[in-house]
């Protein structure tokens, strides 16, 4: 479990994560900070995409680009989400902006279900924190091929 002090450095790692999605078609940026077993941080945002389909969450960010720098073990994620043009997050539509079932699923390809820390934020002083298997019971994993 990690402290206060590391959450809100992740969440604002995240905040300024989502300072650089690229949302030209839902104006919601999203940003996330992963954070190893080692201690370091990776930033993601969302990435959109005109097909929609090729579009990716901050959170796929974050982790496509750990793993790509050879990093498999993870501790936590923070993830922190507002309407384009409003960077305080403070009066968001949609409330937190918790992680979609894609990324949920890539997060249970790479961490152990009890053992990952999701940090869902609207700033350092305000979130709220979930195990992953809370956020995907019964998920299907590595476990389940072989």
């Amino acid at each position: 479990m990690t402290d206060k002090e590391t959450r809100e450095t992740l969440i604002k790692e995240a905040l300024e994560a989502r300072k650089m999605a690229y949302v030209p078609y839902s104006h919601f940026m999203v940003g996330a900070a992963l954070l190893t077993k080692e201690g370091r941080i990776y930033r993601g945002c969302n990435i959109e995409n005109a097909a929609y389909g090729p579009t990716n969450c901050a959170e796929r960010t974050a982790f496509f680009k750990a793993v790509s720098e050879g990093e498999r073990a993870f501790a936590a994620i923070a993830i922190v989400g507002a309407p384009e043009g409003n960077p305080s997050a403070r009066e968001e539509i949609t409330g937190y902006a918790a992680p979609c079932g894609v990324c949920r699923q890539v997060m249970a390809e790479f961490c152990r279900p009890d053992d990952f820390e999701i940090i869902v934020a609207k700033s350092p002083d305000d979130y709220y924190v979930r195990m992953l298997e809370s956020l995907l019971p019964d998920s299907f994993g590595p476990a389940n091929l072989i």
